[in-house]
């Protein structure tokens, strides 16, 4: 069924330091922001990726009357495009981000009134730690989807699925990953075995999934330099990224959730569990980098524990209002 939004549109966005280049956010919204319940805003992984394969979060929603906001992060979806900046890493960092996200909660004036909850997933939960841990004001919870605490403990993960791949597909992604062979059709038949068993499980590959591949696959200016050429090469401006020394200062209420099977391993997940002073961590069993889109009722529990806990704000409000 197409999920039809109440608004969308496109939000002006100046680079800091790069007034000549034009740049704009787009976004779409599902529910009524003026109803006094705090909007969920979506931060999307990749880099790169858009936010098609994120969308069943507007479920949220119908069912629990939360609206969401999603947008494409710049350089990639129906955002502006930036393929001039290609192999940029002073330009490709975590500050453009952040700015951009500070431009679209001040755009929709999502920092007064009821505040707002993120949902950062894959990379967009690096970028939403990264964020909270800055204390924004407004922020009242915050979801953290397969995130990472660290490039190096992303790089570690992978490193141990590839572990657990058959051991012909390993030697395979192995020798192309050594002769830099990205191309081939060993090389593709390869990853499709690793990202069937780490990144969707589901069958078919959800057609909001195939969108953001396609996304990333026509134009790999932002991941190309912000990862590198490769799931399995982290050669880019992210290669030394880590929230780890920040996680402490994040005061909002915190759900971290990965999957039994996630390319974000549990090790990228203990730092988030260990330091963030409010937190609960769910591993999904059965579940990959895309819990949200797995197959055998995966999806409903993850969109079930997701809304429980950001309607628990609601709870501690009421709590707050009526302490009687």
């Amino acid at each position: 069924m197409e999920r039809i939004p109440t608004s969308q549109g496109h939000i002006p966005f100046e680079i800091p330091g790069k007034s000549d280049i034009p740049c704009s956010t787009y976004y779409k919204i599902f529910g009524d922001l003026s109803g006094g319940v705090p909007p969920v805003v979506v931060l999307h992984g990749g880099p790169g990726g858009g936010h098609e394969y994120l969308l069943s979060f507007a479920e949220l929603w119908p069912l629990y009357g939360l609206p969401v906001v999603f947008y494409d992060q710049i350089g990639c979806g129906a955002s502006t495009r930036l393929p001039q900046t290609a192999g940029d890493a002073g330009f490709w960092q975590e500050s453009l981000f952040i700015a951009e996200l500070d431009n679209l909660l001040d755009h929709l004036k999502l920092r007064d009134g009821p505040g707002f909850h993120l949902l950062g997933q894959s990379w967009g939960g690096m970028l939403g730690a990264a964020f909270a841990a800055s204390r924004p004001r407004g922020l009242q919870r915050l979801v953290l989807a397969s995130g990472l605490a660290s490039m190096e403990l992303s790089v570690q993960s992978i490193q141990l699925r590839r572990t657990e791949l058959p051991v012909d597909v390993q030697r395979v992604l192995d020798k192309c990953v050594q002769e830099a062979d990205y191309e081939s059709p060993a090389y593709r038949e390869a990853l499709a075995v690793f990202h069937k068993m780490f990144v969707c499980r589901a069958e078919p590959v959800p057609a909001e999934l195939m969108l953001s591949l396609q996304h990333l696959s026509e134009d790999r200016t932002v991941y190309g330099t912000m990862y590198g050429p490769s799931v399995l090469n982290c050669n880019g401006s992210l290669r030394s990224w880590t929230s780890i020394p920040r996680l402490p200062q994040i005061t909002a209420p915190t759900l971290v959730y990965n999957g039994e099977y996630d390319t974000s391993h549990d090790i990228g997940q203990e730092p988030f569990f260990e330091l963030i002073p409010r937190v609960r961590w769910i591993t999904f069993q059965g579940g990959s980098h895309m819990c949200h889109l797995d197959g055998g009722g995966l999806s409903e529990r993850v969109l079930k524990v997701v809304g429980e806990f950001l309607m628990q704000h609601k709870a501690v409000e009421k709590a707050a209002t009526y302490p009687g």
